[in-house]
């Protein structure tokens, strides 16, 4: 069967398995939407955000194992937090997302506008209780290291990402400011289409991720998908201010195979690389898992060898030398510093520690059904 029947077949499954009720999805879209979320692991919190166990948070407690952002910036896996303040809200409908659009399911909500806005305080504690809630599953785990699980039930750090785009939450800059009063980091990831709102930020967060597949509008439009006016140029804006800001930045380059990682293409993203001079620049690559499967095939997916070739390519170009490498998250760390800045206690051997697992064992393969 072809890579292209497997997509279709898939499709069908899953919409046989969801057992979706359209016509409560008329009257109500988002109880329905969220009734699938929440089949999917997802805990909603409020009228727009949810918090998801991490499937590395799970490795680091039953098995020692920790992710690249510990190796990479000292982020400590199992006290990590995973949340979106905009869950089911973005305006790409990009191919290569695990996020749940209309055309997936067959139900209709407006995807570039928040149905409400919630207090910011409401929505950090309800994130920091649901957390709890998932973690408490393991006290009974025989498997489980306790100190581990001890120090998970003390949140140090919250990656705001997930899935949607947190930017179209209006009250993000408070969000992340009472994070950081409750003593927790913050990572910031945004596709890069409200460079307003990243200007007029009250707090910046402790490190700024801009994630980019494309490196000119024609593959942009076919790739990303806009569902909003200018979203290229907004990208290149938020590209030009981000040596404006005191914190960290990544650029974050997804490669998909067959789609974005020929020589052409390492000139063009080595050309947004010198716009936004950021501190780190991670290649990562495609990860065939959630609703993107309905829209590649697995094929899309490199290997980390493919990953670290088209990242030295990358690195020939901008002067960026390569730093570190996640084999099990196929990903390749670029840095202009020489040494990291730490964000956390977690991985004390920072980029020289060791890879435990294969390219198997990490978002993809072992805990991909987790994601």
């Amino acid at each position: 069967m072809s890579d292209k029947c497997k997509v279709g077949a898939d499709m069908v499954r899953r919409k046989r398995r969801l057992k979706i009720d359209f016509e409560e999805a008329k009257k109500d879209p988002y109880k329905v939407l969220f009734a699938i979320l929440r089949k999917q692991k997802y805990h909603i919190v409020g009228h727009h955000s949810a918090v998801k166990k991490c499937h590395w948070t799970h490795a680091a407690l039953t098995e020692g194992r920790f992710c690249y952002k510990c190796k990479f910036y000292g982020i400590e896996t199992h006290r990590c937090v995973q949340m979106s303040p905009a869950v089911l809200w973005c305006w790409n409908a990009c191919t290569h997302c695990w996020r749940l659009r209309p055309q997936d399911i067959g139900i209709e909500w407006d995807e570039t506008r928040l149905p409400t806005i919630d207090d910011p305080e409401l929505i950090a504690e309800g994130v920091l209780k649901e957390q709890l809630r998932i973690l408490s599953g393991y006290k009974g785990n025989p498997k489980v290291d306790r100190k581990l699980l001890e120090e998970a039930l003390k949140p140090k750090h919250v990656a705001i990402s997930l899935t949607g785009e947190p930017l179209l939450y209006p009250r993000l800059s408070e969000l992340i400011q009472i994070f950081h009063r409750k003593g927790l980091t913050t990572f910031l990831v945004t596709r890069a289409i409200r460079p307003d709102v990243l200007a007029n930020l009250d707090e910046e967060p402790s490190q700024l991720y801009v994630s980019f597949e494309a490196w000119n509008k024609e593959m942009y439009n076919k790739l990303n998908v806009p569902l909003a006016p200018r979203l290229w140029e907004l990208s290149l804006k938020t590209l030009e201010i981000l040596p404006s800001f005191t914190c960290p930045t990544v650029m974050r380059i997804t490669v998909i195979k067959g789609i974005n990682m020929s020589g052409k293409d390492a000139e063009g993203f080595a050309k947004l690389v010198e716009l936004a001079q950021p501190t780190y620049v991670e290649v990562k690559a495609y990860m065939h898992v959630g609703a993107s499967t309905k829209r590649l095939p697995r094929s899309a997916m490199p290997r980390h060898g493919e990953v670290r070739a088209f990242a030295k390519l990358i690195s020939e170009k901008t002067g960026y030398p390569i730093v570190s490498e996640s084999i099990p998250s196929r990903v390749v760390l670029l840095s202009k510093l020489k040494k990291p800045i730490r964000l956390g206690k977690g991985c004390p051997e920072g980029w020289k520690t060791p890879d435990i697992g294969g390219e198997e064992s990490g978002e993809y393969g072992k805990y991909a059904s987790e994601i």
